[in-house]
């Protein structure tokens, strides 16, 4: 058997980059503001599950960071056109933070299981999902000094996740179909 040619260096950082760059491209639709808590209801959070169900959770994880640096540093590739340090501060700082959670978690359940196929890659993307809750709710609690309200607020964004983590499982799942051995096992211990 043949080992798959994304695993040369250059091809597993451009994977990453590549990843990045569309979960940049994700934050060109515009996020909807409701209920009281500040955060935005926005498509861009589908690209961390992406990621890590593609790519893995070393990579997967690794474009979100490259992403959030870029991001750090001023470039303005969030929902709305947002950038710098203030996204990270602000009340859904730690739903951004979560994605890098988000990826990994994702990514690991993926790569452990032989083939990954819908049922898989729903409950990977589904732990992911809630793995960014795990991040975001508490740091969004510190932010608003009311845990109660943190929590009820983040209850506006579950039909909208659940609808992304059933889209991001089926994508994931037509890609891996299509390119079988396109995953990045090593992290993992596997072939």
């Amino acid at each position: 058997m043949t080992a798959p040619r994304d695993r040369s260096p250059a091809a597993a950082i451009a994977a990453v980059v590549v990843f990045a760059a569309f979960i940049a491209v994700l934050g060109i639709f515009p996020g909807i503001h409701l209920g009281a808590t500040g955060v935005p209801i926005v498509l861009q959070n589908i690209g961390p599950l992406l990621a890590g169900a593609l790519l893995g959770a070393r990579r997967g994880t690794g474009a979100v960071v490259l992403l959030l640096a870029l991001v750090a540093i001023g470039l303005p590739l969030l929902s709305g056109g947002r950038g710098g340090l203030a996204p990270f501060v602000g009340p859904s700082g730690g739903f951004l933070l979560g994605w890098m959670l988000s990826a990994l978690v994702t990514g690991l359940i993926v790569q452990r299981a032989a083939r990954p196929g819908l049922p898989v890659l729903l409950l990977a993307t589904t732990c992911g999902l809630l793995a960014d809750y795990a991040v975001g709710v508490p740091f969004l609690a510190v932010y608003t000094g009311d845990a109660g309200t943190a929590l009820v607020g983040s209850l506006v964004f579950v039909p909208g996740d659940a609808a992304k983590v059933v889209v991001a499982a089926l994508v994931a799942a037509v890609v891996h179909r299509a390119l079988p051995d396109r995953l990045d096992r090593t992290a993992v211990g596997g072939r």
